[in-house]
């Protein structure tokens, strides 16, 4: 019985891992500001419909900013 519970919470765990591995999408986006960066992100965030999370912004000259798109 132990063996059939823990197999059971590893299933769940992968798959609840690998269904929001299936939703999320990284997008990459450069402009000259980070407004301007933010506002491409939500713009293909908008257009999918889903939310998204910025996790990196690089301000060298130009914005290069890397986003997590999830629904």
């Amino acid at each position: 019985m132990k063996i059939i519970k823990t197999l059971s919470v590893a299933a769940v765990t992968a798959l609840s891992l690998m269904s929001f591995a299936s939703f999320a999408q990284s997008i990459s986006v450069n402009s000259s500001t980070l407004e301007g960066a933010e506002a491409k992100v939500a713009a293909q965030a908008q257009q999918q419909g889903a939310q998204y999370k910025i996790v990196e912004a690089n301000t060298n000259n130009r914005v290069h900013m890397t986003a997590e798109i999830y629904k």
